[in-house]
């Protein structure tokens, strides 16, 4: 058997190459920080962080200050035109838990930093309500649209949340009784780790006018009434959840459609002719790193396909209104694409062909003769699958009960080489 050579070693970065030393801190400030970030602190030529975190460390901070700019991205370059002198960034709880940490890692090396990470408040809420972490589903909702908690309303669950502000509890609470959950038992924690902190419980049908502290995160325990708007695992979610005006890829249809586009994490799907934006949507609750452009003529299904992505807890999908193939120019390169309307106008399909990557998937359906003919043609020139659905459902026939035929689609999937 041949041995391969060894790989030459890495190099390990000593700790003066390790400019960049990011602080995990709480609302005990000093007291709740080790020896280590102290004395990272203390020696800093300059500590970044937002006004509460520089007023929390202020007692140990030698160097020059600088709160984060707005946009948050001149933040970002000016701690990256420090590269080489002693930095210290704070940042709330873990630094790598949808903090700061995360967001600077895309422009630094890890092998340029330190980080000591405190506890998350997800973590200190986990602990006050005696909750397995584990087992619990947690979000940020921090300068986040609320609607993205709506996947995870299932009966049972617990849920922990953490809010932008003040009045971030009162909006969940209104969430959650607007779509049926209004039993929902909702734990207030504020401030965790600090003097303020505070533990509220409240039930949403009945929420309280208190205060709350800013640094807020809420524990819900979801109870589901009737009518609760619940978003099932599956693929073919019931049509009724969906606004739409009959544009719609019906739901034993959609679920085979999802099977032939096989989402996988993080990709970024094309549905073009988006209608109610029912694929799409599907499509990104599959995994929160999920991605969608739903391209779509019409401006008031357009319009639709938002309300629906922000009903369903995926507000990120983007919609661009505008006729394929035009529409298409400058959109990111899509791992998978989905035809169901509109792709036997002249150029759609040769433009999506086009833009696949390679490895990427094409499933278009076709419920009319132009477009079958359109996907015959293809499959003859580039091979493929071809399937025929046929879906029947009873239906009245007088007194009685009988088979009603929808209309057939042929499907046709490919993998671009």
């Amino acid at each position: 058997m041949r041995c391969l050579p060894m790989p030459d070693p890495i190099h390990a970065p000593s700790v003066s190459e390790r400019w960049l030393t990011i602080i995990g801190i709480g609302e005990d400030g000093p007291a709740g920080l080790g020896d280590a970030a102290k004395a990272a602190i203390a020696a800093a030529g300059l500590v970044f962080g937002g006004t509460r975190h520089l007023e929390l460390a202020a007692p140990l901070i030698a160097g020059e200050t600088q709160a984060w700019l707005s946009p948050f991205e001149k933040s970002v370059e000016a701690v990256v035109a420090r590269r080489g002198r002693s930095t210290v960034v704070l940042a709330s709880g873990d630094p790598f838990f949808f903090g700061v940490g995360a967001t600077l890692s895309r422009r630094i090396d890890p092998a340029e930093m330190v980080v000591i990470p405190a506890p998350s408040s997800f973590s200190l809420a986990a602990s006050r309500l005696g909750w397995p972490l584990q087992e619990v589903t947690v979000v940020s909702l921090h300068g986040r649209p609320v609607d993205l908690i709506r996947p995870h309303l299932q009966p049972g669950r617990r849920v922990l949340a953490l809010t932008s502000d003040d009045k971030g509890p009162a909006v969940l609470a209104r969430l959650l009784c607007e779509s049926g959950f209004g039993g929902s038992r909702l734990t207030v924690l504020e401030a965790l780790g600090g003097e303020q902190e505070r533990l509220t419980r409240h039930v949403a049908a009945h929420f309280s006018d208190d205060v709350f502290h800013a640094l807020n995160v809420c524990g819900v325990e979801v109870a589901a009434g009737e009518g609760a708007r619940i978003l099932p695992l599956a693929s073919g979610l019931d049509d009724a959840l969906f606004e739409h005006d009959g544009q719609i890829t019906k739901r034993e249809i959609r679920a085979l459609t999802l099977s032939a586009l096989a989402p996988r994490k993080g990709e970024l799907l094309w549905d073009i002719g988006g209608g109610s934006g029912s694929i799409g949507i599907e499509w990104m609750l599959r995994d929160p790193a999920m991605r969608a452009i739903a391209i779509e003529q019409a401006p008031d299904r357009a319009a639709r396909i938002g309300r629906n992505a922000a009903m369903f807890g995926v507000p990120g999908l983007a919609v661009v209104e505008g006729q394929a193939p035009q529409a298409l120019a400058g959109l990111a390169a899509p791992d998978a694409i989905f035809i169901g309307g509109g792709g036997s106008e002249e150029g759609v399909m040769d433009a999506a062909i086009a833009a696949l990557r390679p490895g990427g998937r094409l499933v278009a359906n076709a419920v009319t003769i132009e477009m079958e003919a359109v996907l015959l043609a293809q499959h003859a020139r580039l091979g493929g699958t071809l399937v025929r659905i046929d879906i029947a459902r009873a239906g009245p026939v007088g007194s009685m009960t009988g088979w009603r035929p929808a209309m057939p689609v042929t499907q046709w999937s490919w993998v671009k080489s």
